[in-house]
Order: structure tokens, then sequence, then C-alpha cells
């Protein structure tokens, strides 16, 4: 019984081997694409941003698909996506022109369900189809369209650069944090996997490398809360997309990134960590 339990230990640990080397393949390939759209230019990093937003788009409809009772009209949230982050690249981008094409939006879902109703003798789901095109919108293409928003600024390569280090150093923290020194459940309903350790080594992550991005880029000190919001609210950001997936009882968004599974799984903590960048820059700075 012995030899077989180390037999078994041994196949899970090859296993575990594999799955790492393929998930570090895959990281090193996306950093690469992403970092190198950022420092090239604002299109390219707007081409980039808009097709990993649309393609997570996609992915969440998916997931939101399995919920029984719920038909959506992803075309409208595409469309309207398409046009919020084309809006963004715009140097009179305001907010409260983004604000009105989010309203045509329901109102573009609003405008299918009047059709559908009508061919289809009285059925309908105006207010299901409009939340889960909605939420989609907001939940996805709105971060996204503040991250190509944020190259605008002076230093705008340099803040985005830090954002994707500290929200990937979070990442790699709160994994060989809670791999090590993991105990306490963090929200074992959720995400049975993290820990209280993990979220806490993910935090100083974050933070050591807005320290570091603040040493090498020579920003502001005051860049120093970039790690803070990277190191907690993409924690949060994480956890909401599990959630998601628990909710429409899938493991993972897609399959289209190898040891990681969708292109929603793999950026789902740079969504916050984005958008509340944009708006304290923005508001509050």
């Amino acid at each position: 019984m012995p030899e077989g339990i180390d037999v078994m230990a041994g196949l899970k640990n090859n296993a575990d081997k594999k799955e790492f080397q393929l998930r570090t393949f895959s990281s090193i390939f996306i950093v690469l694409i992403v970092l190198g759209a950022i420092h090239y230019g604002k299109f390219a990093w707007a081409v980039t941003a808009s097709v990993i937003a649309l393609v997570s788009l996609s992915e969440y409809y998916r997931l939101l698909a399995h919920i029984k009772g719920i038909k959506l009209s992803p075309g409208v949230g595409y469309i309207f996506s398409l046009i919020f982050l084309i809006a963004a690249t715009s140097e009179n981008a305001q907010a409260i022109v983004l604000a009105m094409i989010l309203s045509l939006c329901v109102f573009g879902v609003f405008t299918v369900e009047i059709f559908k109703r009508q061919i289809f003798r009285g059925i309908s789901g105006a207010v299901h189809n409009a939340g889960g095109i909605i939420s989609g919108v907001l939940y996805i293409t709105v971060p996204w369209t503040c991250m190509i928003m944020l190259r605008d600024y002076i230093i705008g390569r340099e803040i985005l650069m830090t954002l994707f280090f500290c929200t990937w150093a979070c990442d790699v923290g709160a994994y060989i944090g809670g791999k090590a020194f993991g105990s306490v459940k963090l929200c074992e309903f959720v995400s049975p996997g993290k820990t209280v350790q993990g979220f806490v080594a993910g935090i100083i992550g974050s933070l050591l490398a807005s320290a570091a991005a603040i040493y090498f880029f020579s920003l502001p000190r005051e860049m120093i809360y970039i790690g803070f919001i990277c190191g907690i609210a993409g924690q949060v950001g994480d956890l909401a997309e599990s959630l998601i997936k628990r909710e429409t009882g899938q493991k993972d968004s897609g399959n289209l990134i190898p040891g990681h599974g969708g292109m929603l799984d793999r950026f789902d903590s740079i969504l916050f960590n984005g958008l509340l960048t944009y708006l304290i820059l923005r508001i509050v700075l």
C-alpha cells in the first residue's frame, strides 16, 4: 500500500509539474504580447486590448447562457462594445459620451426584444436580456476602455506597465504564498483554493512590484497606490469571476489559453484594477 501511494503521489507531482510548465509558457507569451503592445503605442495597445475585451465578453455571455431561462442577444453587446472601445481612442473621448453609448446599448436590447415579442407572439425576456448584456459591457468592456484611455497620459505607458506588473506579481505571490503557507480558507464557498495567507502574500507581491516600478520608471511615490489596488481589488476581481463560474456551473470561461482556461480566466484580476486606477487618476489626483 505505501508503494502504491508513492506511485500515485509521483504521478500527481508529474502532472502538476507539466501543468505548471504549460501555465508558465502561456504566461510568458501573454506578458510579451501585452507589454509589447503597451510599449509600441496607443494604436497597437488599443487593438490588443479590444481583442482581449471582445473575446472575454464572448466567454462571459457563453457562461450566462448556461443559466436556465436567460436568452441573450450577444450581438448587441459586441456591437456597442466595439463602438465603446473605438470611442476610447478618440482624443475627445468623454465620460458622458461613453455613458450615452452605454444607454444606447440598453435601447438596442429593448429593440431586439420588441421584435422578438411581436414575432414570437408575446414571448420576450427584455429585463434578463438587458441585464445580462449590460452587465457584460460594464464588467468587461468599460474597464478595458479605461485601460485604453490610460495610454493617453503623459506617463501612460509606465502606468499601464506598472498596473500589469502589480497584477501579475499579486497572482504569483498569492499562488506561492497559498501553496507554501496556506491553511486558513478565504472564501471556500466561492473559491476553495484561496487562503488568507495567499491573499496577504498577493498584496505583498503587488506592493513590491509597485515599489520596483516607481524606482525603475522614476514614477511619483504616489503611484504606490497601484500596488494597494492590485493587491486587494485584483483578488476581489478574481473571486468575482469564480463566483460567476460557480453560479453557471462551469470550471473555466473557455479553453483558449493552454493551462489557464479562457481569456476571461487570465484577465479577470486586471478588470477591477484598471477601472479603479483610471478613476483615481481622472477624478482624485
